[in-house]
């Protein structure tokens, strides 16, 4: 344990020395700060000019990494007859309507990602106490309620992302294993940062984008310049 705390402060201390990066840079930082035995997530973190509390100055959005998350996604799909025939085609891992209701209700959350068609969001809309803060509740908005199941299953098993705001003005996701390769690293972190832009609302005044910083799982967060994660 003693090693490990050692390991960690030497690794904080190397970072904080660089200050600011550029996109590459940071991902070769991250990627040699790397140390644990398994495949740790490489995670973005967005500090935004916003108040999420007001309703014009929510953050949402889906992006698709070009090269994937790495993950495996759990689908649930809330679909019925030939539809839910579809979802299945698809490869979704979970497919019902009143049944997938009650396990929900059970505390039975065995998917990362929750997909519904138009019909079912009466009997969805009674989960949204427990969907919604696990940011799982099917919104048209990402692409989640869609009578085109075949298509939302796929591009979520393909590596897309949801991103929220959080209270605190934040947004994070997970673009990528720390064993991709650098380029397919940094192309991801440029997309997701992109697209978190592009959602820019409407209320948001001033500076939008405060901080930008990626870290992998176990290790220390590397700030990286604005200007270079936009691609300026």
């Amino acid at each position: 344990m003693s090693n490990q705390g050692k390991r960690i402060r030497a690794a904080r201390e190397a970072v904080a020395e660089k200050g600011s990066l550029s996109v590459e840079d940071a991902v070769k930082m991250v990627k040699s700060q790397a140390s644990v035995k398994f495949d740790e997530t490489v995670d973005v973190t967005m500090n935004l000019g916003v108040d999420p509390r007001h309703a014009d100055q929510m953050v949402r959005g889906v992006v698709a990494l070009p090269n994937g998350s790495g993950k495996t996604v759990r689908v649930a799909v809330f679909a019925r007859d030939a539809k839910a025939d579809e979802a299945r085609e698809a490869g979704a891992d979970i497919v019902g309507a009143e049944d997938l209701m009650e396990a929900v209700q059970k505390g039975e959350i065995n998917f990362d990602r929750c997909i519904a068609t138009p019909d079912m969001m009466p009997i969805v809309g009674r989960l949204g106490r427990i969907l919604g803060p696990r940011n799982l509740m099917p919104n048209p908005k990402v692409g989640t309620v869609t009578p085109d199941v075949s298509d939302a299953v796929t591009k979520s098993k393909s590596g897309e992302v949801q991103f929220r705001v959080e209270r605190a003005g934040i947004i994070h996701g997970g673009v990528g294993k720390i064993s991709f390769e650098e380029m397919k690293l940094v192309e991801n972190i440029r997309a997701f940062v992109s697209a978190v832009s592009a959602a820019k609302p409407t209320g948001a005044k001033g500076k939008f984008v405060n901080k930008i910083t990626i870290s992998s799982t176990m290790g220390p967060s590397v700030k990286v310049d604005v200007g270079s994660a936009l691609g300026n």
